[in-house]
Order: structure tokens, then sequence, then C-alpha cells
């Protein structure tokens, strides 16, 4: 629990003004490396899977630094 706390004030500190873009781009580089799992590294279907298009997708993946060729078969 106190390393929580740490990471919690942590953010706080180092990240003031840009809490909630960090913490966002967390979640959704997680979101998309557990969706690009389940699929096989199939960007289309993860795509269709998240509800937005293929190009947009793609342009994500390569912002948030995700590898979709770790999880192909």
């Amino acid at each position: 629990m106190s390393k929580i706390i740490e990471f919690e004030d942590s953010l706080y500190r180092d990240k003031a003004g840009q809490l909630y873009k960090c913490i966002l781009e967390i979640m959704e580089k997680m979101l998309f490396e557990q969706v690009l799992q389940r699929t096989d590294g199939n960007q289309l279907k993860a795509a269709r899977i998240l509800g937005i298009n293929r190009n947009t997708m793609r342009a994500k993946i390569r912002k948030l630094g995700v590898n979709p060729g770790v999880y192909k078969l």
C-alpha cells in the first residue's frame, strides 16, 4: 500500500498539470496491448473491438510505443 501512495505522490509532484494526460496514456497503452493480445496482433480486429478506425488504431499504436508484432502467433 505504501508503494501505491509513493507512486501517487510522485505523479502529483512530477506530473503537475499533466496528470490526466499521463494516467490516460498509461491506461490506453494497457488497453491496446490487451486487445492486441486477444486478437493475436490483428490491428483491424482490435480497432473494431475498440470501436475506432483502423488508421486511428495505427496512429495510437505508434504514439504509445506499442509493438503489435509481439502479439502475433
